[in-house]
């Protein structure tokens, strides 16, 4: 039986995970699920993000998969445990990948986090990366208005890079040791250019950024125990795409994926 790597979202931003995931695990085929429909999901209680996310892995797990993929950071913080009960696959959820990767790539272990609302309220990486280093300094901001710009493929523009100011400025002033930040969003490796801008002329020391997308491959890499020259092996994997709503997704998944899809397919669930 041929297996698929199930990847869910609450919209369309964990395209920047399936884009991360070709590139290291080329022949994987990937089934994606974005619950476009009831986006956002940063807004929305822990109980109702947690029934959403349960269904929407219920549907990726009618089909073989190898493993389950969470690519939303506010389901991974407030329904990764549900999840994993439930699931018979193992669950890679985006809040422990990112937190790991932070440590491994701060110096002075003070390390800031970039959300949605639902993600800083919930306290998830601040609890994973102390359970892994108790002496690292982590503070948290939200940045609501990075969704949108990246959505409208402004994140390069000057209103992103005003924006981006207005957010990191205020942060970088009272935590001047910062050096590492967290993209604790799918949509945020959209801004990546222009946070990277603010970085620099706000800090006299190089500031590591971290994409929780990138760091969710590698783990996938390491779950499924795939090594590199695995990738000259086989043929490219397939790519299957479900949302929830088709409004203006064959316009907007590119932004997130890097390619053009092939094909959009309406669920109802």
């Amino acid at each position: 039986m041929i297996r698929s790597i199930g990847v869910f979202d609450s919209g369309l931003g964990g395209l920047t995970v399936v884009r991360q995931l070709r590139l290291a695990l080329p022949n994987e085929n990937i089934i994606y699920l974005g619950d476009t429909a009831r986006v956002p999901y940063g807004t929305k209680s822990p109980r109702t993000v947690e029934r959403y996310a349960l269904i929407c892995q219920r549907f990726l797990l009618q089909h073989p998969l190898s493993l389950v993929m969470v690519a939303c950071n506010t389901a991974s913080a407030n329904a990764l445990p549900a999840m994993a009960e439930a699931s018979p696959v193992p669950v890679i959820g985006a809040v422990e990948p990112g937190a790991m990767s932070a440590l491994a790539a701060s110096r002075s272990k003070n390390i800031a986090v970039l959300g949605t609302l639902g993600t800083i309220a919930s306290g998830a990486y601040e609890r994973a990366i102390s359970a892994a280093d108790k002496s690292a300094h982590v503070v948290t901001l939200a940045c609501p208005l990075f969704v949108p710009l990246a959505e409208e493929g402004w994140g390069d523009s000057d209103i992103a890079l005003a924006v981006a100011k207005r957010y990191l400025e205020p942060l970088f002033a009272e935590h001047k040791k910062i050096d590492t930040i967290v993209l604790g969003c799918t949509h945020y490796p959209l801004l990546r250019d222009v946070i990277a801008k603010v970085c620099e002329s706000s800090c006299d020391h190089e500031v590591a950024i971290v994409d929780s997308a990138a760091a969710m491959a590698r783990s996938a890499s390491r779950t499924l125990g795939r090594k590199p020259q695995d990738k000259e092996t086989k043929s490219r994997g397939t790519l299957r795409c479900f949302v929830t709503d088709a409004s203006r997704m064959e316009e907007l998944a590119p932004r997130f994926l890097g390619e053009t899809l092939d094909s959009l397919e309406l669920v109802d669930l």
